[in-house]
């Protein structure tokens, strides 16, 4: 049964907002800041605002665990600034820099890079490695998010 109401972490001041399931399309802005909850873009996530994002919001999250040097990183970083734009405001989606924030990705076990991975309630649900394009990350990503 679907929620009345959604929590999500505000993208520009990490302040929780709850927004009613049925205006989830309307642009909602943050009761703080009053900045857009959704920015059509991915969001950055680090050590000081992953759990916020993973485990406290009510939306599903999409982490691409990337880094600067990574070729096919690189590559696929417009394919998942795609996909945020075709996904939202159903599915967050962040990228974590394992460069900067390698405590993430130890944590995660991320071995080879892009990874995706897919999280519901602050637990994994999925996990893809290898660059893809933007119709495959919104068509996998559909096919985990039931």
């Amino acid at each position: 049964m679907p929620r009345d109401s959604l929590i999500l972490p505000c993208p520009s001041c990490n302040s929780l907002n709850r927004v009613p399931s049925a205006r989830l399309g309307d642009a909602p802005n943050c009761g703080q800041c009053h900045a857009p909850l959704f920015l059509q873009q991915p969001v950055t996530l680090g050590q000081h605002n992953f759990e916020l994002h993973a485990g406290r919001a009510d939306l599903p999250l999409l982490v691409d665990f990337w880094a600067p040097w990574c070729g096919p990183c690189r590559t696929m970083a417009p394919a998942f600034e795609e996909a945020a734009q075709r996904l939202e405001p159903g599915i967050r989606l962040a990228k974590v820099n394992t460069e900067e924030e390698n405590g993430l990705a130890t944590r995660f076990g991320i071995r080879s890079i892009p990874t995706l991975i897919l999280f519901r309630g602050g637990r994994e649900v999925a996990r893809q490695a290898g660059a893809m394009n933007a119709a495959g990350i919104v068509q996998w990503v559909r096919s985990q998010a039931h």
